[in-house]
């Protein structure tokens, strides 16, 4: 598989637009869930991923080769993402606090619940760090790219984006341990 760039160039080039659906049916979510480690709010960041495949599909900007299809399209989801944060900050808008619920199937078994106690006090102390750390653990962890995607994702030297994700560590390890967990795998 070549991460979706075949499926654009069926759609760029030949104008199929089974290849757009594909493209979103794979990289949706994933791209959804990263958006709203920047954005901070899970219907913003739909509405900023379904712009990235609106200019996909309208646009049709070129993909010039230097990465990996996954980490050109998160490449663009980020930069509409801080588009949208610049235009906000102009309009000095309050930030909703939205409370976050994740939903288990196994809510009445004991390790299903301790799960996802763990999962709310990971997703917790995440929110509580900087959006920098926020975004390179998000993409180290959650999309599994390599530091390299990482870095070009987030327009930085390889270096400078394993120093960041260093920290970001250091800083997540510190807010669990503040509320009360370990977490063996930081």
């Amino acid at each position: 598989m070549d991460n979706g760039a075949s499926s654009y160039r069926r759609f760029r080039d030949n104008g199929d637009e089974s290849g757009l659906i594909e493209i979103i049916r794979d990289y949706k979510d994933g791209l959804i869930l990263y958006l709203s480690s920047i954005v901070g709010d899970l219907n913003t960041a739909e509405d900023i991923a379904e712009d990235t495949f609106v200019v996909l599909g309208t646009k049709k900007p070129k993909d010039k080769g230097k990465s990996s299809f996954k980490t050109w399209l998160y490449t663009i989801g980020r930069n509409a993402a801080i588009d949208y944060m610049r235009k906000k900050a102009r309009k000095k808008e309050l930030p909703l606090e939205l409370s976050h619920d994740i939903s288990g199937d196994e809510l009445d078994l004991e390790k299903a619940y301790i799960r996802e106690e763990q999962k709310i006090t990971i997703h917790k102390a995440l929110r509580s760090l900087k959006p920098e750390y926020r975004q390179i653990l998000w993409l180290e962890y959650f999309e599994q790219l390599s530091m390299k995607d990482a870095s070009r994702i987030m327009k930085k030297s390889v270096h400078a984006a394993e120093v960041l994700a260093s920290r970001a560590r250091q800083a997540l390890r510190a807010e669990l341990e503040r509320e009360g967990f370990s977490y063996e795998g930081l």
